[in-house]
């Protein structure tokens, strides 16, 4: 069991939905998280895409220096950048950091948001763009152990002669970690990637999608890994708990809840309209399984469930989704300084299984030899 948690770069605070008992988003409070995460024993940091965040490149790179263990699961924007670009990023950021790269592949689910970074394409298309990505990609950094290159030519996606003349530590490549609830979605991950990550759905939900993913992956001859995004409210007792999810959207009005649900409707993500249908915009239902509360979903997008409870009924429920064959949980609390250390103290000791992160790896210092037009000159080259 891996156990990760969540850099919050499009904001954070006490009460959702207002500005009361916000946090700065700075470079001081970032690595406050993240510098907190990698001493307390989480595996990794999820880091946020999209025009709402900080970019997750730059800040993920920026806390290479002040953390030792801490793994950092960053985005790439199949349609958005370049397949060969992201690799170099990736090789680069990997051998930087000591082999601590995760890949997260944000295919993207608000055509306002991707129309604004230049892509117009419609909700099946972007599957397969980030199909072709994918293939030039992982073909890049497969290849860059050996010194090859890549011809592609697909139907939105073309390269020539596509290389990585410094290779990522992690081989073949950092791995690849993916969510989407869409059918489109659901063959991508078995055809491609190493890790689907659904959102919080009920346990039942859960195993359903797992089931068909499996299913999926096995008649392509692959295995697949999976992993779930949660939010977390734990107290020492039930009562506190539960005391603290009604505080955390106790300053949120009606009409903010609308107007976030409206614009969650414009959107043609299907796991986004799965979220929303789990509490249906409204207040009055939202224990939606055993320790399962809908209610951060009420003006945030994406991930809207919380774990709910103390810590034995909190650790009773991620064993729950363990057995499902969930492997890697990515949590996350408000405000995520304080709760990192509140899940650690108070979850961490019920869970034996969870895997303890290694110190990370040292960059490979050997001399690699010289970069000259562009070309690899071997080290023990001559003439």
């Amino acid at each position: 069991m891996d156990v990760f948690w969540f850099l919050p770069t499009h904001g954070d605070g006490r009460y959702l939905g207002t500005n009361e008992g916000a946090r700065k988003v700075d470079y001081n409070y970032l690595s406050q998280i993240a510098v907190a995460a990698d001493s307390l024993g989480y595996g990794g940091v999820l880091l946020p895409t999209g025009r709402s965040c900080e970019d997750a490149w730059v800040v993920a790179s920026s806390l290479i220096g002040v953390t030792r263990s801490l793994r950092f699961l960053v985005a790439i924007r199949p349609g958005i950048t370049s397949p060969a670009l992201s690799a170099r990023m990736a090789a680069t950021f990997d051998r930087l950091s000591g082999g601590r790269l995760l890949i997260n592949v944000v295919t993207g689910g608000d055509p306002g948001e991707l129309g604004g970074d230049g892509l117009f394409v419609s909700h099946d298309e972007r599957y397969e763009i980030t199909d072709e990505f994918l293939r030039i990609w992982r073909g890049v950094l497969e290849r860059s152990h050996g010194g090859g290159s890549v011809e592609f030519s697909g139907k939105h996606l073309r390269s020539s002669d596509a290389r990585v003349l410094l290779p990522p530590l992690q081989k073949p490549y950092p791995p690849l970690y993916f969510g989407g609830s869409s059918a489109a979605a659901h063959a991508l991950a078995a055809d491609q990637v190493d890790v689907y990550l659904t959102w919080g759905e009920p346990p039942a939900e859960v195993a359903r999608k797992i089931t068909e993913l499996r299913r999926l992956a096995a008649e392509k001859g692959r295995t697949l890994k999976f992993g779930i995004r949660l939010h977390v409210i734990v107290r020492e007792t039930n009562e506190a708990a539960w005391q603290a999810a009604a505080d955390l959207i106790s300053r949120l009005d009606d009409a903010t809840i609308a107007k976030a649900q409206a614009a969650f409707a414009k959107l043609d993500s299907e796991g986004q309209r799965r979220m929303t249908a789990l509490h249906g915009g409204g207040r009055d239902n939202l224990e939606i399984a055993p320790n399962l509360w809908a209610g951060v979903g009420l003006v945030r997008g994406g991930a809207g469930t919380a774990l709910v409870g103390d810590p034995a009924t909190v650790a009773a429920r991620i064993r729950e989704y363990s057995e499902l064959g969930i492997e890697t949980f990515i949590l996350s609390g408000y405000p995520h300084l304080e709760e990192a250390y509140r899940f650690s103290e108070l979850v961490f000791p019920l869970l034996p299984e969870r895997r303890i992160p290694a110190p990370a790896a040292g960059a490979d210092a050997a001399p690699i030899g010289e970069i000259v037009a562009n070309s690899y000159i071997p080290l023990n080259h001559r003439g």
